[in-house]
């Protein structure tokens, strides 16, 4: 039986501000990204998303990002490997601790916005991102986008990892997601989104944004939480993937 995880990213509300659906969600997903308090989230929100994930049962993965609250992380900075490498540490740190506290282990780490897509193609941030994770500690599984320089340099650190793809993400032709800025980043309707993540995990396989198929491994799914319909369309995703006989639960 195939079998597929499905990731969303949580805990990303902050002081007074509130975003995504995380309760609603959590029942629906196999595991969860956390946000670690640089692009989102602060330390009682981390603590709440946790404890919500252990009485769910769902596989608990650190969420860190760039140190951009007013840009939520999806703006790309001049870092150096160093500065990711402390940055990664940092922000692990963080929730371990509230993990501890908990009685529960980490499972997994999924970098942030604009530090992925940089660690994407950028195989020295890729290389700080792994180190970091295998320091801190090196049974944690880390997610990146299919075919990556990330994922890659995972592998070559000697860490797990899980090639993810995105449920309602358009592609590019080498294998990227297209950038947030430009048109048509976003698929238009569930139902297309729906048909993609299907043929990325039973056939293996995604169409890009010009019309042409490429081959796309898929260990792990990204569902959005902060989407308007987020709550309907993942229950249209699992759906699916149940229908299709394939089997959801993390790595």
């Amino acid at each position: 039986m195939a079998q597929i995880d499905l990731n969303c990213d949580m805990g990303e509300s902050f002081g007074v501000y509130s975003l995504g659906a995380d309760l609603q969600l959590m029942p629906l997903v196999s595991s969860v990204n956390i946000a670690c308090g640089f692009h989102a989230g602060d330390p009682s929100v981390m603590r709440k998303t946790l404890e919500a994930a252990v009485v769910h049962g769902v596989a608990i993965g650190a969420h860190p990002g760039l140190p951009d609250l007013a840009g939520f992380g999806r703006r790309n900075m001049l870092v150096s490997p160093q500065e990711v490498y402390d940055l990664m540490v940092y922000q692990l740190g963080a929730l371990q601790g509230f993990a501890t506290v908990s009685g529960v282990a980490l499972h997994h780490v999924k970098p942030h916005g604009a530090l992925y897509n940089m660690a994407a193609k950028d195989p020295a941030l890729a290389r700080a991102i792994a180190c970091a994770v295998r320091d801190v500690d090196a049974s944690l599984l880390l997610y990146g986008l299919a075919g990556s320089a990330l994922v890659a340099e995972g592998k070559a650190a000697g860490l797990r990892v899980a090639s993810e793809v995105f449920a309602d993400r358009s592609y590019q032709s080498d294998g990227s997601l297209t950038p947030r800025s430009q048109p048509n980043a976003l698929l238009q309707s569930d139902e297309e989104a729906v048909q993609q993540v299907v043929s990325m995990v039973i056939e293996q396989r995604v169409k890009t944004a010009t019309g042409a198929w490429i081959d796309v491994a898929a260990d792990t799914i990204c569902i959005h939480g902060d989407g308007t319909h987020a709550v309907s369309f993942a229950s249209k995703v699992r759906e699916a993937l149940l229908q299709a006989g394939v089997e959801i639960r993390a790595g």
